[in-house]
């Protein structure tokens, strides 16, 4: 489970494939001791698993391994060396909950129609998935490519989200250009609100007695 709130920019190392699986080493600014095989860590947006661990020139890395439905999906399928990606560790007891619970399940694919800059900020606009747009509510949360924000504004299936100083300068947000895609992830309040609306109109929602 993560927050939405990136605490690092990594940088995609190496692409490997490797039988039915792509291998991607990841840089990061994490110590390498601090990372267990078998972490999980959200890449952009996807949760994927530290296989392996290492440190090369004085920068740590870590390896992990993406499956044809994480590739398809996502935007992982299109990562090549050099690519800066949004990290963020998995949540402990404990932690801040800063951003908005994140599973790092990817939904779909929003993509960038819009974006106006604004002095210091920028508000972007997306499309996003015809199927999925019904979860994107005005003032709602969603992630995006691991980043949690607030919608502005909503318009049929297009959202607008503004991005500001900070976060342009600590994420890959401000690489962000109109044609680009992003890894999205619907409020998971707003996916079991809907589950639980189309299955009361739908007549098959009631209790059970023992």
């Amino acid at each position: 489970m993560f927050t939405g709130l990136v605490s690092d920019v990594g940088e995609v190392l190496s692409v490997e494939e490797r039988g039915d699986v792509r291998r991607l080493r990841i840089a990061c600014a994490y110590p390498a001791a601090s990372i267990a095989l078998g972490a999980s860590i959200a890449c952009s947006g996807p949760c994927l698993t530290a296989v392996a661990v290492g440190e090369a020139a004085g920068r740590t890395w870590f390896d992990i391994d993406a499956g044809w439905e994480t590739l398809d999906r996502t935007t992982l399928g299109t990562w090549t060396a050099n690519r800066k990606i949004n990290l963020e560790r998995s949540l402990k007891i404990g932690d801040e909950l800063g951003g908005h619970l994140v599973s790092g399940h990817v939904d779909g694919l929003a993509t960038v129609v819009g974006r106006e800059d604004l002095g210091t900020t920028v508000r972007f606009t997306l499309e996003a998935p015809a199927p999925l747009a019904r979860f994107i509510a005005e003032k709602g949360s969603v992630s995006l490519d691991g980043t949690s924000l607030t919608v502005n504004g909503v318009e049929g299936s297009r959202f607008t989200v503004l991005l500001i100083p900070h976060t342009l300068a600590v994420t890959t947000w401000g690489d962000v250009a109109v044609g680009d895609q992003l890894n999205l992830e619907v409020d998971q309040m707003a996916r079991y609100a809907a589950r639980l609306a189309d299955t009361a109109a739908s007549g098959q929602g009631g209790s059970t007695r023992a």
